[in-house]
C-alpha cells in the first residue's frame, strides 16, 4: 500500500514512477481507495472507472511526462470513447460517447490515468454544482457549503486528495471558481489555447475553454505543455508557442505592473471578508516588489450582463433542442433542472437579431478591455463577491421551479422576456461571480490562485488575468506567489 500519496503532486507522482520508488499500480489503488473513502461524504465522482483504469495501467502508461498519474475527467464536453458525457443532464447518462476528444487523446498521451468522471451542474450551467441527475457536490473544507460550479466536482476530488490533477471548463469562470472555493490553482488558458474538436467546433461560442484544476502551479504548466496547440479546423488557432510553461513557473518574474480592483465588475457587493483578503494579497505583491495601481478596465455592468445573459440563453436552448432532437422526444420540463430549463426558455424568448446584437456588443467591449492592458502586464481581482455560499443558496425556489413548469407546457419563452425576467436573472447570475465571465468575453488566459483565507478556515482566491496569449507571465507569478505564501500543505480534514 503505498501510504504516502496523498503528499504529492502529479509531477512528483510521475517522478517516483520513473525512479521505480512506486509502481503505477500502486498509485491507482491508492488513489482509488482515496475516492471510495471520501466520496460518499462529497459525491466529487460520478461515474467511476476504475476497472477501465485498472486495464490501462496494466497495458502500459507510456513515456509521457506524468505517465501513471491518477486523473479524473469532468462529464462535460471531453468525451471518452465507450463511455457516456452526462453533462449533469438525465437523458444523457446513458448515451455512449463514439470517440475520444482530441482533448482527451493528448490528456492519454501524457500518461495520465482516467480514473473516473465527476459531477457538473447541467450543461455547465451555474456556478454551483447541484445536478437533479447526480445530487449536489459538496465542498471538502466545509460540506455544508458549494465547491463552485460548473468544475465543481473536479475541484473538490482535487482538494480532498483523491487525484492531483482534474479536468475542467471554463465558460464564464468555471475553472476559477471552484478553485476559488476548494482552494486550490485554476488556470484558464487563453481562448484557442487547448483543442475543442472534434466533436464540439466551439464551446459556448468561444468563450469555453478547458484545462485542469491542480494543487500546484506546476501540475498545471505540465499538463498545458502536454495538451496545447490547435486541432484540426479550430477556429480559434493561436501562434505557436515558445519555450515551456512549466519553465516560466520556475523562472522569477520581472517587476511586474499589476492593476487591483475589488469592485464588482458584473455585480454590485462584496463581502468584507473577501476585500480582507484582497488586501492582504495587495500587500503581498508589494512586498514581492511589483508595482501595484488601483485600476481596472471599463464595464458596463447592466449592458454586459444582459448581452451575456443572451448568449448563454441562447447556447442553453440550443442545448435543449439538440437533447430532444437526440433521443427523439419533445421538449419536456421534467427531463431538464429548472434553472436550466428557464435559461433555456428564455433563449426561446430571443429573437436571432437579440442574439446577434448580444454578440456585437460582447465583442467590441472586448476590444475596449483588451486595451486596458497596452500598459498593464496583470489585472488582480477576487474572484468570488462572498464565501462558498451554502448549498441551494442559489437554486431557483419552489415557486420559480413551478412556474418555470408551467411556462414551460405553455410555450413561455417571450412571456418571461416580457416580465422582465431575464434582467432580474442577469443581477441574480453574476452577483457572485461578478468578475470572472468578463474575461471568458476576451478570451483572455486568467488564474485562481489560493492565496486568501477567511477567519474559519475557508479559503479565498485571486483572480489574475494576463495579457492575450501571455500565460507564460501568469505561470511565472503564480510560481512566485506560491514560494511566497505556499498553499499545498493545506488540507481539509476529511
Amino acid at each position: 500500500m503505498f501510504d504516502d500519496y496523498g503528499k504529492h503532486d502529479g509531477m512528483g507522482l510521475a517522478d517516483l514512477i520513473r525512479r521505480g520508488q512506486v509502481s503505477a499500480v500502486e498509485v491507482l489503488e491508492a488513489a482509488i481507495a482515496r475516492i471510495e473513502e471520501v466520496n460518499p461524504q462529497l459525491n466529487a465522482v460520478v461515474r467511476p472507472l476504475f476497472e477501465e483504469a485498472r486495464q490501462h495501467v496494466g497495458a502500459g502508461t507510456g513515456g509521457g511526462p506524468l505517465a501513471g498519474v491518477p486523473f479524473l475527467i469532468k462529464d462535460l464536453l471531453a468525451q471518452v470513447d465507450g463511455v457516456p458525457t452526462g453533462n449533469g443532464n438525465r437523458l444523457w447518462a446513458t448515451r455512449k460517447a463514439t470517440g475520444d476528444s482530441e482533448l482527451v487523446r493528448r490528456w492519454r498521451a501524457a500518461g495520465l490515468v482516467i480514473a473516473g468522471k465527476t459531477n457538473t451542474p447541467e450543461f455547465g450551467l451555474t456556478p454551483y454544482t447541484e445536478p437533479g441527475a447526480c445530487g449536489p457536490s459538496r465542498n471538502p473544507w466545509d460540506m455544508t457549503r458549494t465547491p463552485g460550479g460548473s468544475s465543481g466536482g473536479s475541484a473538490a476530488a482535487v482538494a480532498s486528495g483523491m487525484v492531483p490533477i482534474a479536468s475542467g471548463g471554463d465558460g464564464g469562470g468555471s475553472i476559477r471558481i471552484p478553485a476559488s472555493a476548494c482552494g486550490i490553482f485554476g488556470m484558464k488558458p487563453t481562448r484557442g489555447r487547448t483543442p475543442a474538436g472534434p466533436f464540439i467546433g466551439e464551446a459556448w461560442s468561444g468563450f469555453a475553454v478547458e484545462h485542469v484544476l491542480t494543487r500546484s502551479v506546476r501540475d498545471s504548466a505540465a499538463v498545458l505543455d502536454a495538451t496545447h496547440g490547435p486541432d484540426r479546423g479550430s477556429p480559434h488557432a493561436l501562434p505557436r508557442h515558445e519555450g515551456t510553461f512549466l519553465d516560466a513557473v520556475h523562472r522569477a518574474p520581472p517587476r511586474l505592473r499589476i492593476a487591483v480592483s475589488h469592485a464588482p465588475m458584473l455585480g454590485k457587493a462584496v463581502a468584507p471578508e473577501v476585500i480582507a483578503a484582497f488586501d492582504k494579497a495587495v500587500a503581498l505583491l508589494t512586498v514581492l516588489g511589483h508595482e501595484v495601481v488601483d485600476a481596472a478596465p471599463p464595464v458596463e455592468r447592466e449592458a454586459f450582463s444582459m448581452a451575456f445573459l443572451t448568449a448563454l440563453a441562447g447556447e442553453l436552448r440550443a442545448d435543449i433542442e439538440y437533447t430532444a432532437k437526440t433521443f427523439g422526444v419533445k421538449i419536456r420540463p421534467g427531463d431538464y433542472d429548472a434553472s436550466t430549463f428557464g435559461m433555456g426558455l428564455l433563449g426561446e424568448g430571443f429573437t436571432a437579431a437579440d442574439l446577434i446584437t448580444a454578440h456585437r456588443y460582447l465583442k467590441l467591449s472586448a476590444r475596449s478591455i483588451l486595451g486596458f492592458f497596452d500598459d498593464i502586464d496583470v489585472l488582480m481581482t477576487p474572484v468570488l463577491s462572498s464565501l462558498p455560499v451554502k448549498i441551494g443558496a442559489l437554486q431557483p425556489s419552489a415557486v420559480e421551479k413551478k412556474l418555470l413548469t408551467v411556462l414551460g407546457y405553455l410555450g413561455g419563452g417571450r412571456l418571461l422576456k416580457k416580465l422582465g425576467i431575464a434582467e432580474q436573472l442577469a443581477a441574480q447570475t453574476f452577483e457572485f461571480i461578478p468578475w470572472t465571465p468578463v474575461f471568458n468575453v476576451t478570451g483572455q488566459p486568467a488564474m485562481s490562485v489560493p492565496i486568501g483565507w477567511s477567519h474559519e478556515g475557508l479559503p479565498i482566491g485571486m483572480q489574475f488575468v494576463g495579457r492575450f496569449a501571455d500565460e507564460d507571465t501568469l505561470f511565472s507569478l503564480a510560481g512566485q506567489l506560491e514560494k511566497a505564501q505556499p498553499w499545498t500543505d493545506k488540507r481539509p480534514k476529511i
